[in-house]
């Protein structure tokens, strides 16, 4: 398998956007920046079980990763400023029971880019890679009122199980076959 950390593919959006997925980059941090401030309440909200003020802090967090654990995509268009990023998704490797590694997943979308199948998109990527290094689930906790960030996760195709608990959702997302 080729380094995920040179990832990148070309792909046209539901309306007809050209965009680009591929792995996050030590020169994305002012783009990075763009797209973190741009985000509404609502979408921090959803991906952070409370609303942040877009920091510093969470910026280089943003930015850091460890390319043994955690993989970065960015989907990005193209535009008369240059490379804008529209959308992000993770995936950090949480462990798991022996012989069946599990990686806790997660998803950004701008808001504009909402309903164009980009975290499915960026699902189905991150699976490939995921599955490519040896892992055998993703999980992800998702606020039971996020109903489209559920909705990707059950129109992925992949043997899902869930577990409600205080108004979130444990989505268990199995990678390859067996138990998962």
């Amino acid at each position: 398998m080729a380094d995920p950390r040179s990832y990148s593919v070309a792909d046209t959006l539901r309306n007809g956007v050209a965009v680009t997925i591929r792995a996050l980059r030590d020169d994305d941090r002012d783009r990075m920046a763009r797209a973190i401030r741009g985000l509404d309440r609502e979408s921090i909200y959803t991906r952070f079980f409370a609303y942040r003020k877009p920091t510093d802090d969470l910026l280089d967090r943003a930015m850091r990763f460890d390319a043994d654990t955690e993989v970065v995509l960015v989907v990005t268009t193209a535009g008369d400023a240059g490379e804008t990023i529209v959308a992000a998704g993770r995936y950090i490797v949480t462990g798991g029971p022996e012989g069946a590694l599990t990686a806790e997943v997660a998803f950004m979308v701008e808001e504009d880019f909402h309903g164009l199948g980009i975290a499915g998109r960026l699902l189905r990527h991150l699976a490939s890679i995921a599955r490519d290094r040896g892992i055998a689930a993703f999980e992800a906790e998702v606020l039971a009122g996020n109903k489209a960030m559920l909705a990707v996760f059950a129109r992925s195709g992949l043997p899902m199980r869930t577990a409600h608990e205080d108004g979130i959702v444990r989505v268990t997302l199995a990678l390859r076959d067996g138990p998962g």
